[in-house]
């Protein structure tokens, strides 16, 4: 077996390339050759804010910046694929110089006394939440700028939870402690919190302030810990998703504009995250049998449940695997104008 792929390398790893440039891993399945992933800090002695090890680094933080600069600089980051049928990020095998995991990281600062009050604050949140859970360390975590030793003092704590039953586990912890409000180091995301992650995502996700707000208030998955906003990215291991690369082929079919009603939120906590639909009305688009809602980013987490009507926008995709068998659905996250905002709830 490959040594690389014998790590199960998945989202929320980060990788670093031979040219000193960091990826966040994105998505559980992966080319043989390639990891898929987008750039998120590069070298830059001009412009960088973020220091490791004396170098200083500039944080990319949207789609347009991160595939320019990829493109005048570093092309062979960037390929099409033909499984997925779309130009991806995506970092060779051959190009990998170190690859961080996340649990690693979380087992590295629980065993260890913090000095930087952001350290202190993750490995306290990982603790806590691995007490109440009741699941191993192995289960939890830490991704992001922490992971990769280029944190600051207002750094956000970036979580994953690793295999379904950790995943809904935990969840189930955390629901219990927001809707109990039992610990004061704990809490949803304020006004002031929302109205911030408002101004950090429009530039990928436009939506209306009151849609937003409508959409994120009651969320699980984020929240704050001692003031400090964290995120919580749920993932299934690739063995329970039972997909290998090649096994579907997708094909982009246009943008369009759906009214339906959520029937299967089970995977609404997970990333990817997906909703089963029916009663599917077309507003907009293609006049294509689609049969549930996927994202690959976790801002479209939680975004609805059972029985709640939606409108969503974003791009048709036809799926067809290795039977034969061909299904439709509409993904999210491709486009700043890919939304989904619930029109009545259940």
């Amino acid at each position: 077996m490959d040594a690389l792929a014998a790590l199960g390398i998945i989202e929320s790893f980060y990788l670093e390339t031979r040219e000193g440039l960091f990826f966040a891993v994105k998505g559980l399945v992966h080319p043989p050759d390639r990891v898929i992933g987008v750039v998120r800090y590069v070298p830059d002695a001009d412009h960088g804010s973020r220091v490791r090890s004396g170098m200083a680094y500039r944080r990319l933080y949207h789609f347009p910046e991160q595939e320019q600069l990829l493109r005048s600089q570093f092309p062979h980051y960037l390929k099409h694929d033909p499984v997925f049928q779309t130009t991806l990020q995506s970092v060779p095998r051959t190009l990998i110089g170190r690859v961080y995991d996340p649990r690693t990281r979380a087992v590295e600062l629980c065993s260890e006394q913090q000095s930087h009050p952001v350290l202190t604050d993750a490995a306290d949140f990982i603790k806590s939440l691995q007490t109440r859970s009741g699941v191993p360390s192995s289960a939890i975590g830490i991704s992001g700028s922490i992971l990769i030793d280029m944190h600051r003092d207002s750094s956000d704590l970036d979580i994953s939870v690793f295999g379904l039953q950790n995943s809904q586990k935990v969840y189930q912890a955390l629901q219990s402690i927001l809707q109990s409000g039992s610990d004061p180091e704990w809490n949803r995301l304020d006004a002031a919190g929302v109205a911030e992650l408002y101004e950090q995502r429009t530039p990928d996700t436009q939506m209306a302030f009151d849609d937003f707000v409508a959409s994120e208030r009651n969320k699980i998955c984020q929240g704050s810990f001692r003031a400090r906003p964290y995120f919580i990215r749920f993932l299934k291991d690739p063995q329970e998703i039972q997909e290998n690369y090649g096994e579907i082929r997708y094909s982009a079919m246009g943008r369009a504009t759906i009214e339906a009603s959520i029937v299967d939120d089970q995977d609404a906590i997970f990333t990817p995250c997906r909703y089963g639909v029916s009663g599917v009305k077309i507003l907009d688009g293609p006049e294509i049998p689609i049969d549930e809602i996927v994202s690959f980013r976790g801002r479209f987490c939680e975004q609805a449940c059972i029985g709640d009507a939606v409108v969503a926008t974003g791009t048709v995709e036809r799926l067809e695997n290795s039977k034969g068998r061909i299904h439709y659905r509409l993904l999210l996250g491709n486009s700043p104008l890919d939304t989904m905002i619930k029109t009545r709830p259940g």
